[in-house]
């Protein structure tokens, strides 16, 4: 497990979700980069039940439960602004019998699949982002394998990106500003993927907003 990022590709104009997903893999395997198989990071979100939250007004919590194919054995439970717990895959038969303080939110599931490519030492997966049958954006996810603190490769990483984003390369992800020196882990990966989704949730209920009325 190496050093992580992960980023929106906006869709190309004139094109779709899955030609400008052709356009990336292309252009990675131009620059060399081979197919190493397939990947999914699937993503579903959990409020706080209003039985549990009384009768003072408080605004509900969520939690997001996450899994990684990378990581077949584990399940991931991110609470909002808050810590991530890595657990083994039992934890979704817990959260059945915590329905009456977690309920699964409506319509709430959202991943992206795609194909995993190795260059050197990078891994570098392009995915399909979907909400229920529709495809609603790309995801980009560039892995430095031999290292992993942030800071000491982050420009080696940015290098790379800039290869094959060109002016869509991303900043560097907030994680690394919060994690300074420390040694990068798989929830740090599932933080960025958490927040890549809400941010493609919250693009699309704007794209909602914009329709006319039937």
């Amino acid at each position: 497990m190496g050093v992580t990022c992960v980023s929106q590709m906006p869709v190309a104009e004139g094109k779709n979700v899955q030609q400008t997903v052709e356009l990336l893999t292309r252009k990675l395997e131009m620059l060399g980069a081979e197919k190493q198989g397939t990947f999914c990071v699937d993503c579903e979100t959990y409020h706080t039940a209003a039985s549990t939250l009384g009768s003072q007004g408080q605004a509900g919590k969520l939690m997001y439960v996450m899994h990684n194919s990378e990581y077949p054995l584990s399940c991931f439970a991110l609470f909002e602004n808050g810590p991530c717990l890595v657990a083994d895959t039992n934890f979704d038969v817990l959260m059945v019998k915590l329905k009456g303080f977690f309920q699964s939110a409506k319509a709430s599931k959202i991943e992206t699949r795609g194909t995993r490519y190795q260059y050197c030492d990078f891994l570098v997966k392009v995915g399909t982002v979907t909400m229920g049958p529709s495809a609603r954006g790309i995801s980009v996810e560039v892995e430095y394998g031999p290292c992993v603190v942030a800071s000491d490769c982050w420009s080696l990483l940015l290098e790379f990106l800039q290869s094959f984003l060109g002016s869509h390369t991303p900043g560097a992800p907030t994680v690394f500003g919060n994690r300074h020196d420390a040694v990068y882990s798989p929830a740090d990966t599932m933080v960025q993927y958490m927040e890549l989704f809400n941010k493609i949730r919250k693009q699309q209920q704007v794209i909602e907003k914009r329709k006319p009325n039937q």
